[in-house]
């Protein structure tokens, strides 16, 4: 069985999100969330460690903004984050629509 990293339950979802480093700005696609951070489905170019700033559109909501560590890059494919700093407000709005999101484990 795979070493599970991540600390935080995530959610699988398809959402806008702009995105900018020191390298690129552009837009992309959120294919995986969790409160701690997410994946961005892009082929712009990120370094490890590289902070990046997120602006993720949810469904019905104005836009949440974090600043974010590459934790993990996949040449052409995406990165993932781990959310470094926010707003009180849209770290408190993630954790809702994270949770109202999420599937019960069947165990």
């Amino acid at each position: 069985m795979k070493n599970e990293r991540r600390s935080a339950p995530r959610i699988n979802i398809s959402v806008p999100v702009r995105w900018e480093g020191v390298l690129s700005q552009q837009t992309a696609t959120v294919t995986s969330l969790s409160e701690t951070g997410c994946f961005v489905l892009t082929g712009g170019k990120v370094e490890p460690k590289e902070l990046i700033r997120l602006e993720i559109e949810l469904p019905g909501q104005e836009a949440l903004y974090f600043w974010s560590e590459v934790v993990d890059e996949a040449y052409e494919i995406g990165f993932a984050v781990r959310f470094t700093s926010s707003e009180e407000d849209d770290q408190a709005r993630l954790a809702a629509y994270v949770k109202a999101n999420s599937q019960p484990r069947a165990d």
